[in-house]
């Protein structure tokens, strides 16, 4: 796991030296093992790796057997092992025992091709010393991160943010149409970034750049269809099961001590399971609240001695938040509002105390249906809409309650979601401000400045056009695949852990996993009122039933209490401030209205003053008032 970056430029090699060392500095947390680089007369390009596979060889970067193909690269490929027998068997030659190596030999053999070959994790960037082409790919789900800017002149890619804006020969221009995104999705999604010419490479994409020509390509695309009719369920089990097992076990290599996060929910439980029967001293991490309703400690402990594992736990408090905050804001590249990021930033520092490498349950829900947004569709669809608005007015008499996914939460959610189209219901239900909240939140300064051609509306169009799902809950499956499981939760779990140095390894969303459990039929996965039917199934065989019945709690925190009380003071000063950020640019009266409403428990505002909050804490801790 490292960093990587470069740039295509025509600057003295001296000026690219420093400039490429400069962006190294600000990625030095995602690989402090060792620095590489590459500068000719074309191109500089960098890594910050952190050594996972042969410490002692692998430095980076590395060359192909032909000398032509130089590479830099970020994350793991897992089936390297037997890629590099097909590739020796051709004649090719290995100086080193790691993935890298295996990668531009791959490239050199095949070409954009080698990418299906591929299993596993990555970013990473070829440049083709004869012929001046640069070629920069990202996995199929988008575990990896990878930005870029371009213009006529220049090109320059970075693992994060932060590289880029060392460049200060561009101009870092805010993006209010990110911003409109991010207050309803509560982060930016790809293509797009805080900044207006800055962008994410999407999963499973890549791009070519060469003598000022730029191209980019989507080499992988999640299929539903058709699907499979396996005799009986047991044979959907032993597929999944056998699968599951394969993919874990690929992760387990390593040079370096590996240990597993463990909630004690049904995800992170099962991959324990699995990498328990090959270790027998296995070092498992959690976290536990002070507040009951958020906390899940009970369970990881119930687990951890059922399998026998080496458990490790923190508890994660309010002046452990207040004192982690500051550099929260510093590790955001942009604004991003799910609030999980604090305690898994926590969970990722206490857990490199031990280990190198965690294995993570992540990437469970999408896979295996286990949102309760996907029932909700299921009821939703039988509510007629004359009777929508009815609901919404009854639903406001519900007390406020500020536990964890409280009833009234629930209900008073679904109920605002009704209103709109099913993929922007969706949305709505994970997110944050919905399109009237905006509307009435934004002033005309910021109105005027957001093209809604670039809008929620657009972007779901545009990419929800191509799925084959079949027409019911289970498009929403794609939905998340391609917005919240890429932007949110893979995004949260990367630079939480690259923080602190710590690689984090998803076996669920090994491709082979992900596309047999796309096109199992849609009634195995949620089955009646039950979610991730298959998956607990086969969680009986390895798990005690208080586990695979236990309710779903999620990883929040207890924001919605510590605005009235820890935070009060902070979010006050913001929302009161006439110079704050969300002051110059929305309405006022609105804002201080959804705090008094909130102090006063009468309604229920914490995801809507946690996206402000953090967006104005991102805009101070950069200095940034920006422009449109």
């Amino acid at each position: 796991m490292c960093g990587i970056y470069g740039f295509v430029s025509n600057e003295p090699l001296p000026a690219k030296t420093n400039k490429l060392r400069i962006m190294g500095n600000k990625l030095k947390h995602r690989g402090p093992d060792q620095e590489g680089e590459y500068i000719d007369s074309e191109i500089a390009m960098g890594i910050q790796r952190l050594s996972i596979l042969d410490p002692d060889l692998g430095s980076q970067p590395i060359f192909s057997n032909n000398k032509l193909l130089v590479i830099v690269h970020n994350g793991e490929i897992y089936n390297y092992k037997s890629l590099r027998n097909k590739l020796e068997s051709k004649g090719y030659n290995f100086k080193t025992n790691t993935d890298t190596e295996v990668i531009v030999n791959m490239y050199q053999d095949k070409g954009a091709k080698c990418l299906k070959d591929l299993n596993g994790m990555f970013a990473f960037a070829i440049y083709n010393i004869e012929n001046k082409e640069l070629f920069i790919a990202r996995d199929r789900f988008g575990i990896k991160p990878l930005y870029y800017f371009k213009d006529k002149n220049k090109f320059i890619f970075s693992s994060e943010l932060k590289g880029i804006q060392t460049c200060k020969d561009i101009e870092l221009d805010l993006s209010f149409e990110a911003i409109d995104l991010y207050l309803s999705m509560e982060y930016v999604p790809a293509p797009f970034t805080i900044y207006k010419n800055i962008f994410k490479l999407e999963q499973g994409h890549y791009l070519h750049s060469q003598n000022g020509s730029f191209k980019k390509e989507k080499w992988y695309e999640l299929s539903y269809q058709p699907k499979f009719n396996l005799s009986n369920e047991n044979d959907y089990l032993e597929k999944l099961d056998y699968l599951i097992k394969e993919s874990v076990q690929l992760r387990t290599i390593s040079d370096v001590p590996l240990g597993a996060f463990l909630s004690g929910g049904i995800d992170s439980s099962i991959i324990t399971s699995y990498l328990c029967s090959n270790n027998n001293n296995l070092n498992t991490f959690s976290i536990g609240f002070e507040d009951e309703s958020f906390d899940e400690s009970k369970y990881s402990r119930t687990v951890s001695q059922h399998l026998k594992t080496n458990h490790h736990e923190e508890i994660f408090s309010a002046d452990r938040m207040a004192e982690m905050l500051p550099s929260i804001w510093d590790m955001m590249d942009e604004p991003f509002a799910d609030t999980s990021l604090i305690p898994t930033y926590l969970l990722s520092s206490f857990t490199k105390q031990f280990v190198t490498v965690s294995i993570s349950g992540d990437g469970g829900d999408e896979v295996f249906a286990g949102y309760p947004t996907y029932f909700a569709h299921k009821i939703a669809k039988w509510i007629p809409s004359w009777s929508v608005q009815s609901l919404q007015y009854v639903s406001t008499f519900l007390p406020v309650s500020f536990d964890n996914i409280s009833f009234d939460f629930k209900v008073k959610q679904f109920c605002k979601g009704l209103s709109y189209t099913d993929y922007l219901r969706h949305q709505y239900w994970l997110g944050s401000f919905n399109h009237k909240q905006k509307e009435t939140l934004y002033n005309p300064l910021f109105r005027d400045g957001v093209n809604r051609s670039n809008g929620l509306d657009q972007l779901l169009s545009t990419h929800m056009s191509n799925n084959d799902t079949e027409n019911n809950w289970e498009k929403h499956l794609y939905q998340d695949m391609r917005f919240y499981l890429q932007d949110n939760m893979l995004v949260k779990v990367d630079r939480s852990s690259m923080a602190h140095s710590l690689e984090v390894r998803v076996p669920y969303l090994d491709h082979n996993i992900v596309e047999f459990m796309a096109r199992v039929p849609s009634r195995l996965k949620y089955k009646g009122f039950e979610s991730k039917y298959l998956l607990k199934k086969l969680a009986r065989k390895y798990l005690p039933d208080e586990i695979v019945d236990r309710p779903k709690k999620g990883f929040g925190i207890p924001i919605a209490k510590w605005f009235c009380g820890p935070l009060k003071k902070e979010i006050n000063e913001i929302i009161t401030d006439p110079n704050s950020f969300i002051n110059t640019y929305f309405n006022q009266n609105i804002t201080s209205r959804l705090l008094d409403d909130h102090l006063t428990q009468k309604s229920d505002n914490r995801k809507l003053l946690w996206t402000l909050f953090v967006l104005e804490n991102w805009i101070k801790n950069n200095n940034f008032m920006g422009s449109n």
